[in-house]
């Protein structure tokens, strides 16, 4: 279910959630990300806050069709000086907006890679600085021993076994790693969906999903709406509250300043129609 179908409306006086993953200039995969331009968006919008959640990958990815040896560190566009994370020019520019946007709540963070495979890498990252959002993310699968890029490894044959697999190693990562308080873009798979294959349906993988939400839930960790793609699904908000999940984050995955937000009314009033709500200080999760 695509957000812009849904029935639900944003009403008088809505409260918008904070936006808590945004890339900057300062993520591998965003050249055209400027977080002053991300931060004036948000203030339009009437946003109470922004995390800057830019990318600590740590992940070689085969291509399909590639020789073994042809494996990438991921596309570093000329903004990025390395795939990793430059957190010294990352935390200078974070300092500067938050001395030029006084009235912006701006929270520091980052989206970490499959962290449950990098332990080490995530752990010395972290001995440098806080971040106030942490947000875990898996982007690939493995198959026959070398990490692939999800997205590129569905077919039309193969989506639904393979959707399956993502969320069984979704449930891995959430069971065996702790760094992170979010777990986002659950749907990350739909994105890439392709053509010719059954058309996605939530409840063909229900089983799958609340394995994933059930653990989530037990950990007291928040499961992320990222309404960058078709989603969020209104049956996974709904099975989310019935295996007890007690908070909601928002998120646009934004690259680029204008994304800042997209549909944030429309999914904040399905997340509210499903039993959650703002928390006491606007910057919060929504909880039930």
């Amino acid at each position: 279910m695509a957000t812009e179908d849904f029935a639900w409306k944003a009403s008088p006086g809505q409260v918008l959630p904070a936006d808590n993953h945004v890339h900057t200039e300062w993520s591998w995969d965003a050249s055209t990300g400027v977080m002053e331009k991300a931060c004036e968006e948000a203030i339009r919008l009437g946003l109470p806050a922004i995390s800057f959640t830019d990318h600590a990958d740590f992940t070689a990815w085969a291509f399909p069709g590639e020789a073994q040896d042809s494996s990438v560190v991921r596309v570093i566009d000329t903004h990025a000086h390395t795939g990793l994370f430059d957190l010294d020019g990352y935390w200078e520019c974070l300092e500067r907006c938050r001395d030029r946007y006084p009235d912006l709540k701006i929270l520091s963070g980052m989206e970490l890679g499959e962290p449950h495979l990098f332990d080490k890498e995530i752990s010395a990252l972290l001995k440098r600085r806080h971040f106030d959002r942490l947000l875990g993310s898996l982007h690939s699968l493995t198959v026959d021993g070398q990490l692939h890029y999800a997205p590129f490894l569905f077919t039309a044959d193969n989506a639904q076994e393979l959707m399956r697999t993502y969320l069984i190693e979704t449930l891995n990562m959430v069971e065996s790693n702790d760094v992170f308080q979010v777990l986002a873009h659950i749907d990350y798979p739909m994105r890439a969906w392709p053509k010719g294959a059954k058309p996605f349906n939530a409840n063909d993988y229900e089983e799958e999903y609340r394995a994933v939400l059930r653990a989530l839930a037990r950990s007291d960790r928040a499961l992320e709406m990222n309404t960058q793609g078709p989603w969020p699904a209104a049956e996974v908000v709904r099975w989310w509250y019935e295996e007890g999940g007690s908070a909601v984050s928002f998120g646009s995955d934004s690259h680029e300043p204008e994304t800042v937000g997209r549909n944030f009314a429309a999914t904040a009033a399905m997340v509210e129609a499903h039993g959650f709500k703002p928390g006491k200080d606007p910057i919060d999760f929504w909880r039930r």
